[in-house]
């Protein structure tokens, strides 16, 4: 089987819970085609670079996923197909990055600094 990384980035104004359902129904897609999500993220609100549908801000979602090609044709057709969904992008890796994505390890590092700022 192979590796994606899939991503999208929801509305500005669904919930947490919303968007955690929007992460829940794509790993149902990828799971009842005999596919596997090894990690699903959640980096939260971000600001856009510039709007998209209206939207300056975006919830963005990152699945790991291990799966077939029609596997993929199937999620990002129903994808498409929600209007929750600003945009999308599936790409296939070599490997899973192990541990915490890059985008997980930033907001860390931006979070530790924020604390010692405030503490000084």
């Amino acid at each position: 089987m192979a590796l994606y990384e899939h991503v999208f980035l929801a509305r500005q104004d669904l919930s947490q819970s919303q968007v955690d359902a929007l992460a829940a129904a794509a790993t149902e897609i990828v799971e009842s085609s005999q596919g596997k999500v090894t990690k699903t993220e959640t980096w939260g609100l971000k600001n856009l670079a510039y709007k998209i549908k209206r939207n300056r801000k975006a919830h963005f979602v990152m699945l790991n996923i291990e799966c077939e090609g029609d596997v993929v044709a199937e999620l990002e057709r129903q994808t498409q197909i929600n209007e929750d969904v600003i945009r999308y992008m599936t790409i296939r890796v070599d490997e899973h990055e192990g541990g915490p994505s890059v985008m997980m390890r930033k907001s860390d590092r931006d979070n530790r600094r924020r604390r010692e700022r405030e503490g000084n």
